[in-house]
C-alpha cells in the first residue's frame, strides 16, 4: 500500500510503527572509483602521466600490488596493447574473449564496465594509479605542467596529496593556492621519483585497515562431544576466553563468533558475542559475519581449538602482516597449505570469500590457496595443533600440566 499523506494511519510517525526500510542496513566497504586506495595523476599530457607511473612502479611494487588505470580512445582500427581487436574473436561475434598469455591474462568484453565492476576487477590490487585526464579518483597527485592548467578542473581536486614541479616550474599558480587554502600539501620536483614513492608508501601504510579480533567459537563440536570453547586448558579459564585474551593486545577489540543461542552465556562470561548472520557454513559463517559487521577492518581470526597457541606466535603473525595482500597466514606444519583459522584476513578478502561461496565453496582454505596472500613459516609449528577429540584434549592437558 502506498503512503497516503492525508491519512494519519498510513504515517509511521503517527502510528508509532518503525519506518519501513526498503533495503537492508548494510555497512558498505569504503571504496573509491577503483578501490580502497587510488591516486589520480593529472595536470599533464597523458604521456607524461604514464611516464611518471612507469617510474614509480618499480619502487612501489615490492610491497604493494599496483594497478594502472587508463583509457584508449584511439580509432577502432588502431592496434592497442599489441593487439588489433578487429582480428580477434569479438569481431567474429563473441561477447567475451579470455586469453592466457602465459605471463599475464587478458579479458576483452563487449559490454561496458559499470562503476561496480572496477573495484571488483581490481580487488587483488592494493593501489590504483589512475590517469586523471580520463577518470576521477579519491586522492590526487597534481603535475603543474603549464600546458595542462587545471583552473577549469578544480572540482576534480578533492584530496591533493602532492604537487609535482616539472623542470623550469618554480611557482604554484595562484588559483591552485586559493583552491587548496590551508591544506598542507607537499611540493616535490617531478623528477624526484624516490621522494614521491616514499610519500605514497608512507601514506598507504598509515591508512592500513585497523585490526580487529575474532575468536571462532560457534561450532557444534561434534567430535569433541562438548563445546570446545568451554574446555579449560589454562587453569579454570575457558578456552574461548583465553583465546580472546591472547588477541586483545594486538586488536582494537575482540569478538567471539557464536551461534545465536550462545549470546547470553558469552555476555555472562564477559565476552563480546558476534552471532552468525550467515548460517550453516562452518568457520565461514563467522568470517562473513565479521566482515558484515565491519567490511573496512582486517580481522585477526583464531579458532577456539588452538590451546597451545602463544602470544609469541601471534606477535610473529602481526609483525609480518602484509596489508597489501588478501591475507597473511601461516603455512600448515603438515603440508604446504595455509592455515585459515589463524590468519589476518584483509578487507579485500570479503568479496573473495563471497565469490567462492557463490561458486559453491565454503572452505576458507580454498580461498586462501587461490588468492594473493602472504604465507609465513610458523615460528613454533606445534602451536598450530587443532584439538578436536577428547583424546587430543587429554593429551594437551597433560602436556600443559593440567591433566
Amino acid at each position: 500500500m502506498k503512503h497516503n499523506p492525508t491519512n494519519p494511519a498510513s504515517d509511521p510517525a503517527a502510528t508509532g510503527a518503525a519506518p519501513r526500510r526498503k533495503h537492508a542496513a548494510l555497512a558498505r566497504p569504503d571504496l573509491g572509483e577503483f578501490g580502497r586506495h587510488e591516486l589520480a595523476i593529472l595536470g599533464a599530457p597523458c604521456g607524461r602521466i604514464k611516464e611518471l607511473a612507469a617510474r614509480l612502479l618499480p619502487l612501489l611494487t615490492p610491497s604493494l600490488r599496483v594497478a594502472y588505470v587508463d583509457a584508449d580512445h584511439a580509432a577502432a582500427d588502431a592496434v592497442r596493447n599489441g593487439t588489433a581487436p578487429e582480428t580477434g574473436m569479438l569481431a567474429a561475434g563473441a561477447n567475451a574473449e579470455l586469453t592466457d598469455n602465459i605471463s599475464f591474462a587478458r579479458l576483452d568484453v563487449r559490454r561496458p564496465l559499470d562503476k561496480f565492476s572496477h573495484p571488483e576487477l581490481l580487488a587483488h590490487q592494493s593501489l590504483a594509479l589512475v590517469n586523471g585526464n580520463h577518470f576521477r579518483a579519491r586522492q590526487q597527485l597534481v603535475i603543474l605542467d603549464p600546458a595542462k592548467p587545471l583552473d577549469k578542473k578544480l572540482d576534480r581536486l578533492t584530496d591533493v596529496r602532492a604537487l609535482l614541479l616539472p623542470d623550469g616550474v618554480t611557482e604554484v599558480p595562484a588559483y591552485l593556492r586559493e583552491h587548496l587554502a590551508d591544506a598542507n600539501v607537499p611540493v616535490l620536483p617531478l623528477a624526484d621519483t624516490a621522494g614521491l614513492a616514499d610519500l605514497i608508501l608512507r601514506e598507504w601504510h598509515a591508512a592500513a585497515p585497523p585490526l580487529r579480533g575474532l575468536v571462532l567459537a560457534g561450532g557444534r563440536s561434534q567430535r569433541m562431544g562438548q563445546d570446545k570453547g568451554q574446555l579449560a586448558y589454562h587453569g579454570q579459564q575457558e578456552q574461548r576466553a583465553y583465546a580472546a585474551e591472547l588477541l586483545a593486545p594486538f586488536c582494537h577489540d575482540v569478538h567471539v563468533s557464536c551461534r545465536p543461542d550462545q549470546i547470553t552465556e558469552l555476555e555472562y562470561a564477559g565476552l563480546r558475542p558476534l552471532p552468525d548472520s550467515f548460517a550453516d557454513l562452518g568457520p565461514l559463517s563467522g568470517l562473513l559475519s565479521a566482515f558484515r559487521l565491519d567490511p573496512n577492518a582486517a580481522w585477526l581470526v583464531v579458532a577456539c581449538d588452538l590451546p597451545l597457541l602463544s602470544e609469541t606466535t601471534l606477535s610473529h603473525l602481526v609483525e609480518n602482516r602484509q596489508a597489501g595482500r588478501m591475507a597473511t597466514a601461516f603455512q600448515s606444519p603438515e603440508n604446504d597449505w595455509p592455515e585459515p583459522l589463524i590468519t589476518i584476513w584483509e578487507p579485500a578478502s570479503y568479496g573473495q570469500l563471497l565469490r567462492f561461496l557463490s561458486l559453491g565453496y565454503s572452505c576458507p582454505r580454498k580461498t586462501l590457496i587461490n588468492s594473493d596472500i602472504e604465507l609465513l613459516t610458523p615460528p613454533a609449528p606445534g602451536e598450530l595443533r587443532n584439538v578436536n577429540t577428547p583424546e587430543e584434549a587429554a593429551d594437551v592437558q597433560r602436556e600443559l600440566g593440567e591433566g
